[in-house]
C-alpha cells in the first residue's frame, strides 16, 4: 500500500495553487491546520521536504517541484477514473457533439446519421460542419466528443476512415478550358480561385495551392460549388461532391499536366475513447460502417 494518500497530494497541490495554507483551506473547505498537518505528514512519510517558508509564504523545494509534477498526473488520472465511473453509472449520454469536416462524403454522413437516429432517437446530436483546423480546435478545447478530419491532431490517435480525392474543376465555358491545351499551375495564377475558409477561430490555416492573384474565400463547400457552376472561378473540390455536376456537364476537370488531383486521408478521433459514452461509440461505428457501405456503390 502507498504510504502517502491521494488526498495528501491534493492538499499539497491546493497549497501551491492558491499560494498558501489559508487561501487553499478556504478553496477546498478544510481548516488551515488540516492542510498543514497533511503536508507535514507527507514530508515525514517520504523523508523529503517539499515546502520551504519564504517570509509569510511557502514555496516548493526543488524536490517538491519534481514530486508534485508527478503527483498531478495521479490526481488527473484519479479524476478521470471517477468521471468514467460517473458516466457508466448514469448510462446513456443525453447529447453527442460531432465535428465532421465538410470534405467527408455527404452520402456516408447522411447514412450514418440515419442509422444513429434509428438506434438512439432520444439522443440529441450537435453536428458541426468544420473546415480544416476547425474540428481539431474543438477537439483540443474539449467541445466535441468525436471529430472526423483530414488534419493530424497532436496527442491523439485516429481511426482511418476514407481517403478523399480532390479534383481541380471549372465550368466548361471557363477561360481556362477555352485555352484548349494542357495547363500548368502558372496558367491558374491569372484566374480567380474559390477557397473554403478554415473554420478554426484561433489557429486557422490554409491548405493546397493558393497562388492565384484573384481569390474568393467562402465558408461552405456548397457556396463554392454554386459559384463554380456559375463560372465564377476554379477550385479543387472533393470528388464525392461533384460527381453529378461532372456527369451532367456543369463542371469539367481542368486538364492540368500535374497537380490536378490530390488525396486527403481522413480519420475519426475520440476526445477520450475510454470516457466516451455508448452513444458516442455508436456514432463512431455508424460513421465507420457508412463509409464501408457507401463505397461499393460508387456514391463516395
Amino acid at each position: 500500500m502507498s504510504r502517502v494518500t491521494l488526498a495528501q497530494w491534493q492538499m499539497l497541490a491546493a497549497v501551491v495553487d492558491y499560494g498558501g495554507f489559508a487561501r487553499a483551506a478556504e478553496a477546498v473547505h478544510k481548516s488551515p491546520s488540516t492542510l498543514n498537518h497533511a503536508v507535514h505528514k507527507l514530508e515525514e512519510q517520504l523523508g523529503v521536504q517539499v515546502l520551504e517558508p519564504i517570509g509569510r509564504q511557502v514555496r516548493l523545494t526543488e524536490a517538491g517541484e519534481l514530486l508534485l509534477r508527478r503527483a498531478r498526473q495521479l490526481i488527473e488520472s484519479a479524476a478521470s477514473l471517477e468521471d468514467v465511473a460517473t458516466r457508466l453509472a448514469a448510462g446513456l449520454e443525453a447529447e453527442v457533439v460531432v465535428a465532421i469536416d465538410q470534405i467527408f462524403p455527404a452520402a456516408a454522413q447522411a447514412k450514418a446519421l440515419e442509422s444513429f437516429s434509428a438506434t438512439y432517437p432520444q439522443v440529441r446530436v450537435q453536428l458541426h460542419e468544420s473546415v480544416l483546423n476547425g474540428g481539431i480546435e474543438m477537439l483540443y478545447d474539449g467541445r466535441a466528443d468525436l471529430v472526423v478530419t483530414g488534419i493530424e491532431a497532436q496527442g491523439f490517435l485516429g481511426i482511418p476512415m476514407v481517403t478523399v480525392r480532390f479534383v481541380a474543376v471549372a465550368h466548361p465555358n471557363h477561360p481556362l478550358h477555352r485555352l484548349g491545351r494542357a495547363l500548368d499551375l502558372r496558367d491558374l495564377t491569372q484566374h480567380r480561385q474559390l477557397v473554403v475558409r478554415d473554420s478554426a477561430l484561433r489557429q486557422s490555416a490554409s491548405a493546397g495551392w493558393l497562388k492565384a492573384e484573384q481569390r474568393w474565400t467562402v465558408s461552405h463547400l456548397d457556396t463554392s460549388m454554386d459559384m463554380l457552376k456559375r463560372g465564377l472561378g476554379f477550385a479543387w473540390m472533393p470528388e464525392t461532391r461533384i460527381g453529378e455536376a461532372l456527369a451532367s456537364g456543369l463542371l469539367k476537370p481542368l486538364p492540368l499536366a500535374a497537380g490536378g488531383i490530390r488525396e486527403v486521408p481522413m480519420q475519426l478521433i475520440f476526445r477520450d475513447r475510454d470516457r466516451a459514452g455508448p452513444a458516442a461509440h455508436a456514432m463512431a461505428e455508424a460513421l465507420r460502417r457508412a463509409v464501408v457501405e457507401c463505397q461499393p456503390h460508387g456514391s463516395m
